[in-house]
């Protein structure tokens, strides 16, 4: 009895291994399965007198064949991994927009400029002057167009993060559920339901990045990037995204737990949702900034040069883009009757970065908003007196309450609002509203040339002006002087200046005019052309072209830097993969060769039953003669 004891012992055992063998190679594809292997243990012997007589073999437990710091370096790895994949993905879609010739802006950009040329070369032309507003039509919507894009991708994160959310809370409770089942002592539940525990922490952690910690050798909890708790033991906490208390379409996210709800410092955090917030802060709204500034700037320059020529009316160039203020919104939490209007007031001098003001004890100070930095303020905030500060000039009314807190962007709205502002071809002023000529009794060399208006506000801009040489070193302006002068030098006054060449004469004459109605003069369509090469950007270090193709080499290092970080981090990911699959990973040749071994063991431990029953069949053959 004995011997077949030990025969069924061996033959249960052997058939259990074998089952647990097939689980492994059938679960060989199955993701975060870990591998098992069945514990085998000598059953306690029988103490017969004359020794101790052994009784088989029984199974000791099925253990995980799981390495703890393997699978916590994995899970860090693949949080860090869907954080930079989220991020390149994002980045390449932008970069591909700015770049890709069907959608950018350096084409229509050159476009619009080479329609301004092809005006100073016929600049009475109504074709030509047609074609300069169709172009500056195309320019304009092509910056609302890519704003319009960018505004796209900020509802995707918004959306991704509403996803994200619902899918971290479903996690959540389901490992808070299975901590539950697990109990206190993981050694003792089904190595199942570990793996199936250990897949949903990896699927959490890629949204959000973080940590999990096994507590007291059950629960695991789970922890984000900043370190707020998703699952504590058996309680999981709620994600949910609340509105930007200054642009209530942006939405932020928050953890509920315990009766609250904790607003999460945004750029903590990892995973994929850390992807979204990151590209957002660190790629979408610089892009949208500088596309501002650079709609802005260009927008500015150029009325500001048309503004100074003159139509084929006779009338002093107007508006020829048109452009919103800078926004200013208040925080939702805000109390009292304060508000805020914004101007640019020096277009070389904008940042595009994001300012928020705040009424403290001292008044109203600006901070930059990614960072905190302090940014100085000249004025005193009134209609004659505007706080002026990166570019901006800020006039309040009202009565602000202690603390309350204003966010500025500066150019964030340019590219959304650009237009053409004229839509007349007559109205586009080509002409120098001034003209030159000199007296047919001038006897000496002077020669004028270059003239242009330096300021077109001037009220006597149009006036006609004479300047008289007293001799060859001296003029009068209209009898105002002498004034000294040399060949070459620029002569200023009512708004206009002119370079003088040669060696005028004593009572030589050169008279500023008014250009008339009509005029096919190309000055001032010539001085437009030349715009996109003015540096008028940065604190005048800058130029316009220069600014375009500065945005979008910008966000091309951004999307080269993600992908190659993305690719990195992938090699490291895939290490740690392999590392833990050495360990916990199910290895075909491996199981084979153990299926092997158990079926030959089966085998013989039938053998033993078999013999058993010839020895029982021989005991009772004795005893039945």
């Amino acid at each position: 009895m004995s011997v077949l004891s030990t025969g069924t012992g061996a033959l249960l055992a052997f058939q259990r291994a074998l089952s647990t063998v097939s689980h492994n190679v059938a679960n060989v594809n199955t993701e975060g399965y870990t591998r098992q292997r069945v514990e085998l243990a000598a059953r306690n012997p029988t103490n017969y007198g004359y020794g101790y007589v052994g009784n088989g073999t029984e199974i000791s437990g099925i253990r995980r064949m799981a390495d703890e710091l393997a699978t916590s370096r994995l899970l860090d790895t693949g949080g860090e991994l869907a954080r930079l994949q989220q991020l390149s993905s994002l980045t390449g879609r932008l970069d591909s927009l700015f770049s890709d010739t069907a959608t950018n802006l350096a084409g229509v950009w050159s476009d619009f400029f080479d329609s301004v040329s092809a005006l100073s070369s016929n600049a009475g032309g109504t074709a030509e002057r047609q074609n300069l507003l169709k172009e500056a039509s195309t320019l304009a919507a092509r910056f609302r167009q890519l704003d319009g894009q960018l505004r796209s991708l900020d509802s995707e994160v918004n959306n991704g993060l509403v996803t994200g959310a619902s899918e971290v809370n479903r996690l959540a409770a389901e490992i808070a559920r299975i901590n539950s089942e697990i109990g206190s002592d993981a050694s003792r539940a089904a190595p199942d339901l570990l793996d199936r525990r250990d897949h949903l922490v990896a699927q959490l952690v890629g949204y959000t990045g973080g940590t999990a910690v096994m507590q007291d050798g059950g629960p695991i909890n789970v922890f984000t990037a900043g370190g707020q708790p998703l699952v504590v033991g058996m309680e999981a906490s709620t994600l949910t995204t609340v509105a930007d208390p200054y642009r209530p379409e942006r939405l932020q996210l928050a953890l509920k737990g315990g009766g609250t709800t904790t607003l999460l410092d945004q750029r903590a955090l990892g995973g994929r949702i850390g992807g979204l917030v990151e590209f957002r802060d660190t790629v979408l709204d610089p892009a949208a900034a500088e596309l501002g500034r650079i709609a802005g700037a260009m927008a500015t320059t150029f009325n500001e040069g048309h503004a100074a020529g003159m139509d084929l009316y006779g009338a002093m160039g107007g508006t020829f883009f048109s452009l919103p203020a800078p926004q200013v919104n208040g925080n939702a939490r805000n109390t009292g009757s304060a508000a805020i209007q914004a101007q640019v007031s020096d277009v070389s001098a904008l940042t595009g970065q994001n300012l928020v003001l705040r009424f403290g004890d001292t008044g109203w100070m600006a901070m930059r908003a990614d960072t905190g930095e302090a940014v100085p303020m000249t004025g005193s905030g009134t209609a004659a007196d505007p706080f002026v500060g990166d570019g901006i000039s800020l006039e309040g009314s009202g009565t602000p309450a202690l603390g309350a807190r204003f966010l500025l962007q500066p150019t964030a709205g340019a590219a959304t609002g650009i237009n053409v502002a004229i839509t007349d071809p007559s109205r586009i002023a080509a002409a120098t509203p001034v003209r030159g000529g000199a007296a047919l009794a001038n006897v000496g060399s002077g020669v004028l040339s270059d003239l242009r208006v330096e300021d077109a506000g001037d009220p006597d801009l149009l006036q006609d002006a004479v300047i008289e040489f007293l001799d060859a070193g001296q003029y009068t302006i209209d009898g105002a002087g002498p004034f000294a002068f040399t060949p070459g030098q620029r002569i200023s006054a009512n708004g206009w200046s002119v370079v003088l060449d040669g060696i005028p004469a004593a009572g030589d004459q050169f008279t500023i005019s008014r250009t008339g109605p009509g005029s096919a003069d190309n000055g001032n369509a010539n001085r437009l052309a030349n715009l996109d090469d003015a540096r008028v950007v940065s604190g005048g270090t800058i130029s316009l072209n220069g600014a375009v193709g500065g945005l979008t080499t910008m966000i091309g290092s951004h999307a080269r830097q993600a992908e190659y970080a993305a690719d990195a981090q992938q090699v490291i990911h895939d290490n740690a993969k392999a590392a833990r699959d050495a360990v916990a990973g199910v290895n075909l040749d491996e199981e084979a060769a153990n299926m092997l071994r158990l079926q030959q063991a089966y085998q013989a431990a039938a053998q033993i039953i078999s013999t058993a029953d010839t020895m029982f069949q021989s005991i009772l053959s004795a005893v039945a003669r």
